[in-house]
């Protein structure tokens, strides 16, 4: 256990801040017992320190995961941060410091190790399945997704789709986190999108969703109908923005010209 007095911290929810977070513990020798994002509130007798993301201190502490420990664990650290592991920046720093105070812990089966690679098992299974469940509409020449995931899954289905659509502009928007994959031209970003308002679809975009759903049900087999085995392949959860399981769509009226 650490003899390094306790502390809370309040950053600004990225990675490159976690990070910063962690250079500042190790510089200053503090022990963050909590790691406060925007909006989260938590009652603390712990000192509150509020520490801007710093990158090039970022850039430093991420280089040392690699170089001090090895590339699959700063893999970890990096995967592990995208889960939604109650409290993951505690569970993340408290590796990070065995790491380089001590030694990493080898039995696989050890809490502090199997807690995270159970939530990285779950967030890797989770975009796994978006691969194929995300749904795409075309708005006025962008396609447009939007999923609901528990993890933050975007920057794992990033190549997926870039490679996928390479010739397309589109957005994925995250409807859990607030942020949205941005991708045209060849290059792509991940911002914070904390509404995304569409207007109906148009008659064409509304003919193809129907063509996909008639396809859908036509391909069925009703002797065969499983409710319970469909439920495990597709999760109830993934299907709110599904299109084939989406009421029709009502397309937007043409503008009329002068």
């Amino acid at each position: 256990m650490s003899t390094w007095p306790q502390c809370a911290l309040r950053y600004d929810g990225t990675f490159a801040g976690f990070l910063t977070c962690v250079g500042e513990s190790f510089r200053q020798k503090t022990y963050p017992f909590y790691f406060l994002p925007p909006g989260a509130e938590q009652i603390t007798l712990y000192p509150l320190q509020e520490i801007p993301s710093d990158p090039a201190l970022a850039r430093a502490v991420y280089r040392a995961l690699e170089t001090a420990v090895s590339p699959a664990f700063r893999r970890m650290m990096t995967y592990g941060f995208l889960t939604c592991l109650p409290q993951r920046e505690r569970s993340l720093f408290d590796l990070i410091y065995l790491a380089f105070h001590h030694a990493l812990p080898q039995d696989p089966t050890d809490d502090r190790i199997l807690l995270l690679t159970r939530a990285i098992g779950h967030l890797v299974r989770e975009a796994e399945h978006y691969r194929g469940f995300v749904r795409f509409a075309d708005y006025g020449g962008v396609l447009v997704g939007q999923i609901a995931p528990k993890n933050r899954v975007l920057p794992l289905l990033r190549p997926h789709f870039c490679q996928r659509l390479p010739e397309e502009a589109f957005l994925l928007h995250d409807e859990t986190h607030r942020e949205g994959l941005f991708y045209a031209g060849g290059k792509w970003k991940i911002r914070p999108v904390d509404r995304l308002d569409l207007d109906r679809p148009s008659q064409a975009e509304a003919q193809c969703q129907a063509l996909w759903r008639k396809f859908y049900a036509t391909i069925a087999i009703p002797q065969r109908h499983n409710p319970k085995l469909q439920q495990t392949h597709l999760p109830q959860r993934f299907r709110g923005h599904m299109t084939e399981f989406q009421p029709e769509a009502v397309p937007s009226r043409p503008t009329a010209l002068p």
